[in-house]
Parts: C-alpha cells; sequence; structure tokens
C-alpha cells in the first residue's frame, strides 16, 4: 500500500468563514503549495517581499508532502501575487484583523492510497466503518516532532531543566531529515566550531544562525540570552512539541487503564506504539466520546478528583518533573500555553471510494475524505485505517 505516491494523494485545504472586504489594514491571501512547510513557504514569502515575520497571520501548519491550501494576512501587505516553485499566493482583498487559528473551521482532506492488494480492499473499507463508530485517539502525530531529535531528545525538556548550552545547540546543530544541503552546511560550521563563535560566524552566512552567534562573541557564555533570542516561531515550536509528548503519553495512559485489554489495539508512531479503541464497550461510550484532557502548563489547576489526574502525575513523574516547574527558569517567554484537547476524533463526512489504480497495474486504491477540526491529524486517521506507520 502506498500513500502520498503524488503528492496530489493528499490533499487539504482549510476551510474558514473569513471573507475578504473591499478595505482594512491586513492583505488576505490564499496560499497553494505543494512540497513546503508552512514556515518555509512563509519564509520564502518574506524574503520576497521584504516582510517582518510579526506582520504575517495564519492558523495552521500544513503537511510539507502534500497538496495544500490555506489562508494568511499580512499587515500593510501587497495588493498582488506570487508565484515561487511551487508556492502559489493570490491576493484575495482585504482583511480587518490578522488571520489566525481562531479562523479555522475545519480542515478538509482527500487522501488516496495507492497499490492497494485487491484482497486487502475489504479489510480496509472494514476498518473505516469502525473509525465511524469508534473514533481515533486524537493524538498528535508525528509532524508535530519534527524539532525532536534521532536520540529522542527534546529541546524543551533541556530548557525546563535550564540546560541553555544544550538546548540552543541542539536547536541549531540536530539535523532533521528535510535540512536542504545549505541548512546541513551551516550545522557541520557549528557542530564543528561550537564555542568557537569567531570562527563560527566567519563561515556562516547571514541569516538567524549567524544573528546568535553575532550575539555570543559578545556574551561567551550567555546562551540564556541566546534562546531568548531564537525566533518566536522556533521557540513555540520547541515547547509545543514537548508539551504534545507529554500529552499524548497521558492520553496513552488513560486508554490502558480504561478500556479493557481486549478492545485496544495500537497505533504506529516514529516515536512509539500507541493503543488506539478497536471496541467500545457500553459503559465506556459517553466518557469516550466526550474525554477532555488538559494540556501540561504550570498554570493548570487541576481537579484533585479528575480522573486524567494520576496519569498525568505518572507522566510528569517519569520526567521526574511538576506541573510547576513547566516553565523556562528565568525567562518570561517562551511559556508552554494552557488550554485543553479533545481525547476522541471523530471524522467528520467521512467516506470512502475504491476503485482501478491507474498508477499501479492489478492494485486498487482507496480514496478517503473527511473533515477534521483545526489542530487533528488526518494521518492518524489514515494510520488507524492502514495500519501503516508513514
Amino acid at each position: 500500500m502506498k500513500l502520498k505516491q503524488l503528492p496530489e494523494d493528499f490533499r487539504v485545504e482549510e476551510l474558514t468563514d473569513v471573507a475578504p472586504a473591499a478595505v482594512g489594514p491586513f492583505a488576505l491571501y490564499r496560499l497553494h503549495k505543494i512540497g513546503w512547510t508552512t514556515p518555509d513557504a512563509l519564509q520564502v514569502v518574506a524574503r520576497r517581499w521584504n516582510l517582518r515575520w510579526n506582520q504575517i497571520g495564519y492558523g495552521g501548519l500544513k503537511d510539507r508532502h502534500a497538496d495544500t491550501t490555506q489562508y494568511l494576512t499580512i499587515f500593510h501587505g501587497p495588493r498582488r501575487d506570487l508565484s515561487h516553485q511551487r508556492i502559489e499566493v493570490t491576493h484575495l482583498g482585504q482583511a480587518h484583523q490578522s488571520y489566525s487559528s481562531r479562523d479555522i473551521r475545519a480542515n478538509r482532506f482527500a487522501v488516496v492510497l495507492r497499490s492497494v492488494q485487491p484482497e486487502d480492499e475489504a479489510g480496509v473499507l472494514a476498518a473505516v466503518e469502525q473509525v465511524r463508530r469508534t473514533g481515533v485517539p486524537n493524538y498528535f502525530d508525528d509532524q508535530r516532532f519534527g524539532s525532536v531529535t534521532a536520540d529522542g531528545r527534546f529541546v524543551a525538556r533541556e530548557l525546563v531543566f535550564g540546560r541553555f548550552e544544550e538546548a540552543l545547540k541542539l536547536a541549531l546543530t540536530a539535523p532533521y531529515e528535510f535540512d536542504r544541503a545549505d541548512e546541513k552546511r551551516e550545522k557541520q560550521t557549528l557542530t564543528q566550531h561550537w564555542g568557537d563563535w569567531p570562527a563560527c560566524k566567519a563561515k556562516l552566512a547571514k541569516g538567524h544562525a549567524r544573528s546568535l552567534v553575532t550575539y555570543l562573541c559578545d556574551h561567551p557564555t550567555h546562551f540564556k540570552g541566546a534562546v531568548a533570542r531564537l525566533r518566536p516561531e522556533l521557540q513555540g515550536l520547541y515547547l509545543s512539541a514537548y508539551q504534545s509528548e507529554l500529552w499524548n503519553r497521558m492520553l496513552a495512559k488513560w486508554l490502558a487503564a480504561n478500556f479493557p485489554p481486549g478492545a485496544l489495539g495500537v497505533i504506529r508512531q516514529h516515536r512509539g506504539e500507541q493503543p488506539v479503541p478497536t471496541d467500545v464497550p457500553d459503559p465506556l461510550a459517553d466518557r469516550w466520546a466526550k474525554l477532555v484532557l488538559p494540556l501540561p502548563s504550570p498554570r493548570l489547576k487541576p481537579d484533585p478528583t479528575a480522573d486524567y489526574l494520576p496519569h498525568l502525575d505518572a507522566v510528569l513523574a517519569e520526567e521526574v518533573l511538576t506541573l510547576k516547574q513547566l516553565k523556562v527558569p528565568g525567562l518570561d517567554k517562551p511559556f508552554f500555553s494552557k488550554g485543553e484537547r479533545a481525547g476522541c476524533l471523530r471524522p467528520d463526512g467521512m467516506t470512502a471510494d475504491a476503485a482501478d489504480d491507474d498508477l499501479n497495474r492489478g492494485k486498487r486504491k482507496i480514496t478517503l475524505r473527511f473533515d477534521l477540526p483545526r489542530g487533528c491529524y488526518a494521518t492518524m486517521v489514515v494510520k488507524r485505517v492502514t495500519g501503516r506507520q508513514d
């Protein structure tokens, strides 16, 4: 079975009620991209139009290996279009406020599973029906953890424990599977000359890493100050990844504690296997459908009787942390955001259509269509249906 044989096999479209206006201080755009992460695509836009990052408002992060459509605003942005290597930005009109995640009503997906063996088709379609009945655990998926090192280290965990040099080194030198050639060279330079900041500066091209090294040339051991100067979107990404890891493990413990073993299967993620319901016993149906778990944060004040609390405490104990310690010592920003997330994900309007595969002779293809709330991962639905990790 093949997923994303073509980028067009994984389509996602942001659904919003924001409509273009004739006037307003923000220019509203539609962004269509293939083969780019959202931050990378927006960096291209910022460079081409000479923008500051804080001028740009967008709602969500869309997959690199996909055909995606989303929306953004630019404060006092140009009223024109932009085209660059499978990035298309179309000016739609004006808006009265910056676009953000609150403006996303849902995300609409069309996912084509290719090279399905004819004898496996019935099993995939049966799994779709099972998902309609049981839902899917609303885990954060692998895309959330792109900043995690190959050996499982989180930049944010180093920050929480006050290990600022190690956190900065991970942020600037850890390899990423999608690094471009110039990014690999930059990381190699930083690794080879770490601590010799003048040598680093001399070898680095202008950019964010070089600006941090320039700061370290004047403040050679002030790594907390360098961390504070990381781009805000990167700071947020690092903390979100670690917070999401803790939340996923809390949900996994809740499932293992509440579902009988015979009603649980597993779903595979790069960071390990996670339990998923294959059947929902009647006494659990309402609790599972309405399950909401908080994001671990020092601002969380849990009800002592909450049924999630033992599982949250167990996860934090594994990390040798408490809720109050989930902060970056000595810095007001970045911080772990307060919020909550539904535990059970039910795709809306889910359909599955099977046909002969036009790219793989003798095989079948299955097209899945469904809507998900913002912040939920279509790849979790696909993994649940197919049993695949990627």
